[in-house]
């Protein structure tokens, strides 16, 4: 004896028509031609300059707008309609983009380490002027891109990948200003390898944890911010429930977090108060304390989950 049932909160997370990366699609495409846009002046200024800092965030600039490109492209299928064979459609698309470029920016960040090191090693003449000038176009381009990231970042993984692309750029421009001005005044050649480093250091760490976070939502961990052992906790607490078992919760996609739970009730409860007052509890329970889009409940009595077992077998 059981009973199935669904029921869906919303918290600001995805828009009705789509996944939460979705509302900020406009914002992505922009951010796009803005990257694409500074990374062409930078890779003619860094050639001109002879700038390999200028260079490095050019090519720390071309990920990104690999990434906002793939992000982009992933958010236009995890918004396709589910079908038979795929009940929640491609919404993990977001998430293997956010992996893909998860692994491209450490490789970027581990190239331009080496390429730095081998700079200190074999010195170049760096044009402090001109690496200023197209410095600063690209860390005003980047301001007005992480302006417009600011706010999606919370809600989707694609977009706080993006958005972390993006600050990332505008340090690494202010540092190439940093490293310009320096060999301007001093005529020191070697703060443009060492703010190559810095670039490469800063790409790393940041990396290092988006793809943390990607790798808990494919390993189905449970959503940030939601501890088990309290959702365990508030369920047993309600009246006429003895226990909980097959207690899972995940992540499908951001904005997108789901649980199921079998929960064992006494009969008496059951007969009394009906499956549906029971239910209207559990959900208006976890919709007041965490933030679950989809709770699937099953209901059964006392016993019921030895002969679950036995069936299984």
């Amino acid at each position: 004896m059981g009973a199935g049932h669904d029921h869906g909160h919303t918290h600001g997370g995805p828009p009705p028509t789509g996944t939460a990366a979705a509302a900020y699609k406009g914002r992505l495409r922009i951010a796009l031609c803005i990257t694409l846009t500074v990374m062409v002046t930078e890779i003619v200024g860094g050639l001109l300059s002879d700038s390999l800092a200028l260079i490095a965030d050019a090519a720390h600039m071309a990920t990104d707008a690999l990434g906002l490109g793939m992000a982009l492209l992933a958010i236009h299928f995890a918004n396709r309609p589910a079908g038979l064979n795929r009940t929640f459609g491609f919404a993990r698309a977001e998430i293997l983009a956010a992996l893909a470029n998860c692994l491209l920016l450490l490789g970027v960040g581990g190239f331009l380490l080496l390429e730095a090191i081998q700079r200190f090693i074999t010195p170049a003449e760096t044009r402090g002027g001109l690496t200023i000038v197209f410095a600063l176009v690209g860390m005003v381009a980047n301001m007005v891109s992480l302006s417009l990231l600011l706010r999606g970042q919370k809600d989707s993984i694609n977009v706080r990948g993006a958005y972390l692309e993006v600050l990332a750029d505008t340090l690494g421009s202010f540092a190439v200003l940093i490293s310009a001005g320096i060999i301007l005044t001093t005529g020191w050649q070697a703060a443009d390898p060492i703010a190559s480093l810095v670039i490469g250091l800063m790409i790393v760490p940041r990396t290092v944890k988006l793809l943390r976070e990607t790798l808990n939502v494919l390993l189905e961990a449970a959503p940030k911010g939601v501890d088990m052992a309290e959702v365990r906790a508030h369920i047993t607490a309600l009246p006429g429930v003895l226990d909980v078992h097959d207690l899972h919760a995940w992540t499908i996609t951001s904005g997108m977090p789901v649980l199921s739970a079998h929960v064992v009730v006494r009969q008496d409860m059951l007969d009394s108060i009906g499956h549906e007052k029971l239910l209207h509890e559990l959900q208006g329970c976890l919709g007041v304390h965490f933030d679950v889009e989809h709770c699937t409940f099953q209901l059964e009595p006392s016993g019921h989950a030895e002969h679950e077992a036995r069936l299984c077998h």
